[in-house]
């Protein structure tokens, strides 16, 4: 609402913001820069949700979409506990979408913060899961530098934060989820603002990411 007044607001654009929360917009930017994520699909009913998850494959992750911090994340191994999950856990609507992600099987889970002014895109840190993808980051251990990851893989994870970091015009943080599984990389997710890993990795430069973010900003 402030920005449809023309308030201006600090930080990435709002529209940005929704293009990294959407799930079909979202596809259209990773589809655009060449990149890859997990077979996924946006379900709003049941019926909708026990047909895709079959097209996609157990086990799968679902969650709402439009949540904060993986709130109600959860893996399901077969229908019934899909089920179980859209008629106890969560509500599933035409507003209420959820999202079914591929589970990738013995994946390495990546978090990666990047800080930007619009124009200089800076890795601020890369951490790797200790517990294999699907431990939600929040109820898992990092290490930081990444312990298992070639140069090569590093250095991709970089050069996609930052083409993804260049497509939304961020300004200030960012935190991008990637999946390792052997050396090809995959997108989880993408969230332009700051993330839980954000006073971690500032600890361990000693240089605090907050303080860079809100200068660009």
């Amino acid at each position: 609402i402030l920005s449809e007044k023309g308030i201006k607001i600090f930080g990435t654009d709002v529209d940005a913001i929704d293009k990294s929360e959407d799930r079909e917009r979202f596809q259209e930017l990773i589809i655009k820069l060449g990149l890859t994520q997990p077979s996924n699909a946006t379900v709003k009913n049941i019926e909708e949700a026990l047909h895709k998850a079959d097209e996609i494959g157990f086990p799968i992750v679902v969650r709402p979409s439009y949540v904060l911090g993986g709130r109600a994340m959860q893996l399901v191994h077969n229908t019934n506990e899909l089920k179980r999950y859209l008629t106890e856990a969560v509500e599933v609507s035409n507003s209420k979408p959820i999202l079914l992600d591929s589970y990738l099987t013995d994946a390495i889970e990546i978090d990666v913060d990047v800080v930007s002014d619009g124009t200089n895109i800076e890795i601020g840190g890369i951490l790797q899961h200790i517990e294999q993808a699907g431990i939600h980051s929040g109820d898992s251990a990092c290490s930081l530098p990444p312990y298992s990851l070639s140069e090569k893989v590093i250095e991709e994870i970089e050069n996609q934060a930052k083409k993804i970091a260049e497509e939304l015009n961020v300004i200030g943080l960012m935190n991008i989820q990637f999946a390792v599984q052997d050396e090809d990389v995959f997108i989880i997710e993408v969230n332009p603002r700051a993330s839980r890993t954000v006073p971690f990795i500032s600890k361990c430069l000693g240089d605090s990411l907050v303080k860079s973010a809100t200068k660009t900003m």
